[in-house]
């Protein structure tokens, strides 16, 4: 078998660890694995399929000789070393935003738009995580008839907002429970640091992530439209969202109701949503079956269930949907492009 070259931009943070456990776990031929991440990360070793590998300084002349490279690292650093890769020769497949709009970069979800990769001029783009995961969701409803729009509630955990984010919460929580031994009165709000978040985020919701755009919405609730049309080829799509911060570590959830052309059962859409790949029908709320957090973190299938008729409008239908954010809202999803793009299932 062919082997590559591959390095991973930010192989310290979540997302670049949790590529480097992917890469390893979905046995990605690579002869040459280079990490690469800012200056106080290097020299330290990490583990990859049984050897030690340094990781080395992330700068411009880094890139010689790799075939991929992973990108998991900041917009800023996205587009410092996009040119470098680029002239090196490799692919960049990136977790940032910073080209996920841009025409001639192919914006992957491999089970949706795949073929999509071959069309890459150096860059391919890995969309936003809560936007993988909802339409992993509803991509086997657009098979049977076209979505024309949709209305997203997204609840995302804070490991979201990266490593430090479940460490507030857990740091807050136990300031909490501090407070509750100490008085023997369970406190709603308590005397925590909030640094990551705006807001105390142990026992709250923040019904807001990203910064405000002139039409009311946030910057992370118009990717959903915006990438949206990209990924699934409905340029026309229309989607209204509300993103919101929740007290949970990992996994995302988003309650989603889709508009199609034709009118759809319920026993339909969840007979071809039971076919989709890489996604789990898990409804039966009867028995109290539906899809949460705490049953799809760490791996890489999105959960849905909760299948229903709109109430509002006969061409809608509602579903609620759970997926591991760093895995296939991120890491895994990356991985699974650099496995399409080298002909390799995924």
């Amino acid at each position: 078998m062919k082997t590559y070259n591959v390095g991973i931009l930010g192989a310290t943070g979540a997302v670049g660890r949790e590529m480097l456990k992917v890469l390893e776990e979905r046995n990605f031929p690579v002869d040459e694995l280079r990490l690469l991440a800012s200056e106080r990360s290097v020299g330290k070793k990490v583990t990859f399929r049984g050897k030690k590998i340094e990781i080395k300084l992330a700068c411009h002349e880094a890139f010689g000789g790799l075939d991929i490279v992973l990108g998991a690292a900041s917009n800023a650093v996205a587009k410092e070393f996009k040119d470098d890769i680029v002239k090196a020769g490799a692919v960049f497949i990136d977790n940032s935003s910073a080209f996920r709009q841009d025409s001639d970069v192919p914006l992957v979800v491999p089970e949706i738009n795949g073929e999509d990769v071959f069309k890459n001029k150096g860059v391919i783009s890995n969309p936003n995580c809560s936007t993988i995961i909802t339409l992993m969701a509803v991509k086997g409803i657009n098979k049977l008839s076209k979505i024309q729009a949709m209305n997203a509630c997204t609840y995302q955990a804070t490991s979201g907002a990266g490593a430090a984010g479940p460490v507030e919460l857990m740091e807050q929580m136990e300031e909490l429970d501090k407070e509750y031994k100490e008085t023997g009165l369970v406190p709603n709000k308590g005397n925590v640091d909030a640094k990551v978040f705006a807001y105390q985020i142990a026992g709250n919701v923040i019904p807001m992530i990203g910064s405000m755009k002139d039409n009311g919405y946030t910057t992370e609730e118009m990717k959903m439209q915006n990438e949206g049309r990209k990924i699934m080829h409905l340029p026309d799509l229309k989607v209204t969202c509300t993103c919101v911060r929740v007290p949970v570590v990992r996994s995302h959830s988003i309650a989603v109701t889709v508009y199609t052309e034709d009118v759809l059962s319920v026993e339909e859409v969840r007979c071809q949503i039971a076919k989709e790949q890489n996604v789990k029908l898990y409804d039966d709320p009867k028995n109290a079956i539906y899809p949460m957090p705490i049953v799809t973190s760490d791996q890489d299938i999105t959960y849905v269930g909760r299948i229903r008729k709109d109430l509002i409008h006969e061409n809608g239908i509602t579903l609620f949907c759970c997926g591991d954010q760093v895995r296939k809202g991120a890491a895994t999803n990356a991985v699974q492009i650099a496995l399409k793009l080298v002909g390799l299932d995924f």
